[in-house]
């Protein structure tokens, strides 16, 4: 008998009705599970948030936050080996994929948790310094952040089920916003579990925690002014969602991370022998192959001087046919299959107009031997030799989301940054060099189209993360095509979940409220 997942929404498990969705394991095709909110009522899902959810944060300080994310994130440690497992089976992981996801979800539940711990008891965030308004130094003026008093709802992507929740959950719950979260139906079994396993254990207050597994439905037309929609997925839909009535009418705060054509640069000093190259080469391999390449942070053009092109070109294609294709439950698998029969589809479609500008040096589009039922595809590598810095080359106008990247040559410094800047902006791209001045020529001229630009070469080596990995210490976002959205960094990403407010009166009030010492006090020893 196949298991229905359901909702938790308003306090308890509610099933939908009619037509429902089919959860499929992509390495075998077999149903695994089935999904529907039909009949759902979502205007009262939100309106519990709104009114029970926002109670109960607002009610806690920080430090009170910092508690239930500590219990959220332990309790997904706890259960690790079984969220594994559903990993495995709904999303087409492997082992290590899967540990990539879940860990990735804990700490940064974690993170936010000991962020929260230390700004401690109080419920809202000074926002730089306080200035005098008149002559005296009685009338004051601070700006503070405090939380909104409605409901984050986010919308999240197939490909990391417990991360992509965790990760805007955790800044939501600390900021003090209750949340509604959807995972994508597709790969929603470890989602579902986790949800389970924290309701089970009374981790959250009430109405902190709502959680849709299925069609969003209605949900959105029920937001206003004071709620949050935080998306991740497709930028086509994306566009979509941001023309919905009720979020244009009442101005709802709306953050998007989107399409992304991240890249690799190699510096012209990384020649053969040196670590920064062997990083180099590291690093985009596992780019290319992790995830089956369904990060929105992978690596999907790779620049490298002229002159190093074919050099480079034999050493990845050597790397990447040690990847292992084949079923997650296998040992000997390093890469399983994609996670739905549309994204097989979408991918196999991408790569073959990527082959109309460009030579494929390794994979392509055909069917993977042995494979006849499952969402298999081959780790597929490009070379186009004459990229052009602007949007109708193909390689920057389209993104193929799975193991497929585009190497490509660069003469100088102002070609690559032009056609760096060409992708219309991304999450992240990684230089790799140790050139001072190729450094900042380079990295400065594409910072502006970026979220996060990552620097590698031997003073680093041995140190350094992958720059597919987000960090909940930094921003993730990127302006343009990415989605012109920002989540993590810190506190930073908390200022999506508050509104800053001008506080204008007396000095002594002002600062005792925005948990500012007056300038007078010693400094804390």
């Amino acid at each position: 008998m196949t298991t229905t997942l359901t909702s938790y929404l308003s306090g308890k498990w509610v099933a939908g009705q009619g037509n429902k969705t089919a959860l499929y394991n992509p390495a075998t095709e077999e149903v695994v599970a089935e999904a529907s909110t039909g009949g759902v009522d979502f205007a009262a899902a939100v309106s519990y948030a709104r009114t029970e959810g926002v109670k109960s944060l607002h009610g806690l300080t920080f430090a009170g936050r910092a508690e239930v994310l500590k219990r959220a994130a332990q309790v997904i440690n706890d259960h690790r080996e079984d969220l594994i497992k559903l990993g495995i089976i709904n999303a087409g992981n492997t082992r290590s994929d899967a540990k990539f996801d879940i860990d990735g979800a804990a700490a940064t539940l974690n993170f936010y948790a000991e962020l929260a711990a230390k700004l401690g008891e109080t419920r809202v965030l000074a926002d730089g310094d306080g200035t005098a308004l008149g002559r005296s130094a009685r009338l004051y003026g601070q700006h503070v952040w405090t939380p909104r008093a409605g409901v984050a709802v986010h919308i999240n992507a197939f490909n990391f089920p417990a991360w992509g929740m965790a990760e805007k959950l955790a800044v939501a719950i600390a900021a003090g916003m209750p949340v509604i979260t959807k995972p994508a139906t597709s790969t929603a079994l470890m989602a579902h579990r986790i949800a389970e396993l924290w309701v089970e254990a009374k981790v959250f207050p009430a109405g902190a925690f709502s959680f849709v597994c299925g069609n969003v439905g209605d949900l959105l037309n029920h937001l206003s002014g004071q709620d949050v929609l935080a998306f991740t997925g497709s930028g086509d839909t994306a566009a979509t969602l941001r023309k919905t009535e009720s979020l244009v009418r009442h101005n709802v705060h709306v953050n998007v991370e989107a399409d992304s054509l991240n890249s690799a640069l190699l510096g012209p000093d990384a020649t053969e022998g040196t670590e920064t190259l062997n990083m180099f080469l590291t690093d985009v391999a596992k780019e290319i192959s992790q995830k089956t390449g369904q990060k929105c942070t992978a690596v999907r053009r790779i620049y490298v001087p002229a002159a190093q092109l074919n050099s480079i070109r034999d050493a990845l294609v050597e790397r990447l046919k040690e990847v292992r294709v084949g079923n997650p439950a296998e040992d000997k698998v390093t890469m399983g299959p994609l996670a739905t029969a549309n994204q097989l589809r979408d991918i196999r479609a991408g790569i073959d107009r990527l082959a109309k500008v460009a030579e494929v040096a390794l994979g392509g589009s055909k069917p993977v031997e042995g494979h006849a039922k499952g969402y298999f595809v081959t780790p597929t590598l490009f070379v186009h030799r004459q990229p052009k810095a602007d949007a109708s080359d193909v390689v920057n106008a389209h993104e193929v989301f799975g193991p497929v990247a585009t190497l490509m040559p660069y003469s100088n410094n102002a070609e690559l940054v032009a056609l760096v800047s060409a992708g219309g902006g991304g999450l992240v791209s990684s230089v790799y060099s140790d050139d001072k001045a190729f450094l900042a020529e380079v990295v400065g001229g594409i910072a502006p189209f970026h979220g996060r630009v990552t620097i590698s070469g031997e003073k680093v080596a041995g140190q350094t993360i992958s720059p597919g990995m987000a960090l909940p210490g930094l921003l993730h976002g990127g302006p343009g095509r990415a989605g012109g959205g920002e989540e993590l960094g810190g506190a930073r990403g908390m200022s999506l979940y508050m509104q800053r407010v001008a506080l204008q009166g007396p000095r002594p009030w002002v600062e005792q409220f925005a948990g500012v010492k007056p300038a007078s006090a010693p400094a804390a020893t």
